[in-house]
């Protein structure tokens, strides 16, 4: 009987222990391990400087996450990988960094004739911060380019039906 006792009394102790640092927790929602970073590595095959139906993505490419302080603009980590083989990448970054600026960064190309970066394309930012409305964390960046020596020679009908689009607007 007194060990039943002894036993209920250290139950109800180790449940007011739980209750007591619960109801001191400010944030009841669940750690996250991180985020993933998602975008695609695209190649301006005609050298438009967006995204046309004679765009291709590249397998292989590296790409970088880079995080720096807000005040100081020091680096504070960075997470590599590689597109898969449409082109798409899926960087794992550990930690929150809401007090961060994050972005992806092109760092290289497998292809030597689409190795050169499209000015503007070479790096998109991401809110690496699970305080801003999110659920998912899987955060998509936009897409990164690199962009051909040449131009193909379809680009010229392929721009043209822009210039087109533009004259009617």
């Amino acid at each position: 009987m007194a060990s039943l006792r002894a036993s209920l009394l250290l139950a109800a102790a180790l449940c007011a222990l739980a209750a007591s640092g619960a109801a001191a927790s400010r944030d009841l929602r669940p750690l996250r391990a991180g985020f993933v970073v998602r975008g695609r590595v695209w190649c301006d095959t005609c050298r438009a400087g967006f995204e046309t139906p004679a765009t291709t993505y590249i397998a292989g490419a590296k790409v970088r996450v880079d995080c720096r302080s807000k005040t100081t603009r020091v680096k504070t980590c960075s997470f590599e990988g590689h597109t898969d083989r449409t082109g798409t990448y899926n960087i794992l970054v550990a930690d929150e960094h809401e007090h961060e600026l994050c972005e992806s960064v092109l760092v290289s190309s497998p292809d030597m004739r689409c190795a050169k970066t499209v000015p503007g394309r070479e790096r998109a930012p991401v809110f690496l911060t699970s305080n801003n409305g999110v659920a998912s964390n899987v955060r998509m960046a936009n897409a990164l380019g690199f962009q051909k020596d040449v131009a193909l020679p379809r680009c010229a009908q392929i721009l043209k039906m822009y210039e087109d689009e533009d004259d009617r607007v």
